[in-house]
């Protein structure tokens, strides 16, 4: 399923979705190289890679070419890489056009909300947050991995499994490509929780997208959240009536 809205306004403007959207515009089109050969040397160079975390050094030919981690592999391709900072840094990478454009589609429909309720500073802590989280279990889950993990997905999730705590009735105006395109309106908590079984669907299956980072980001959103879920929406109400008031 595809959401095309949300119909749940936003009570301030989302200051922070929309940086972080231009964020990661900025970076793709003016940090990360076009062109492939040198787009995939600087993945290489700046992006989470799972055997590198776990290992804490810089991947080295050997195992680039091979595709086989090693603690002893040799001397390191980016010898000054931070493996660690990486991880952070991937949150804002993305592997292509359509990449971009499906993830921030998803964050600027669920995001005002949810920095709404969590407020400016908040919002962007949980957004890294939630982010390191999702990396972390899908480097967990293949520590032995060469491959450079990038994109906002883990993050965004994160996102979704907030606003599946907060506000489970808002609704959501959906499609269902390439088979059903007249949009249909359904519960938030049904298309969540839709997305995010249909995210297990995708283990074992011979794809690039890392499953274990979505749920993990999404189920870091929702006991976040879940914890304080009263304080997050009376800020939000209380905002609504000074903004608003009768």
């Amino acid at each position: 399923m595809l959401p095309i809205r949300d119909v749940n306004p936003s009570v301030r403007t989302p200051v922070v979705t929309y940086l972080i959207i231009a964020a990661a515009v900025y970076v793709f089109f003016f940090v990360q190289p076009s062109a492939p050969d040198a787009g995939e040397r600087f993945l290489y160079a700046e992006a989470a890679i799972p055997c590198e975390v776990l290992t804490g050094e810089p991947l080295s030919i050997d195992e680039i070419r091979t595709g086989r981690c090693s603690a002893e592999a040799g001397t390191p391709v980016f010898p000054d890489k931070n493996v660690f900072w990486a991880v952070v840094a991937s949150i804002f990478f993305h592997g292509g056009l359509a990449h971009l454009f499906g993830n921030l589609w998803v964050l600027a429909i669920f995001g005002n909300n949810v920095e709404d309720a969590l407020g400016h500073v908040r919002y962007l802590l949980f957004y890294l947050g939630t982010g390191i989280v999702a990396a972390f279990g899908h480097i967990l889950l293949n520590p032995g991995s060469t491959i450079p993990v990038v994109g906002a997905s883990g993050a965004i999730a994160g996102v979704m499994g907030a606003y599946l705590i907060l506000y489970p009735t808002a609704e959501v105006v959906t499609i269902v490509p390439p088979f059903f395109f007249l949009p249909f309106v359904l519960p938030a908590a049904t298309f969540l929780i839709f997305w995010l079984v249909g995210q297990f669907l995708l283990a074992g299956a011979e794809t690039n997208i890392a499953w274990e980072a979505h749920v993990a980001g999404f189920l870091a959103g929702m006991v976040y959240v879940a914890l304080h879920r009263r304080r997050f929406l009376a800020r939000t109400r209380r905002t609504r009536t000074r903004l608003y008031p009768m």
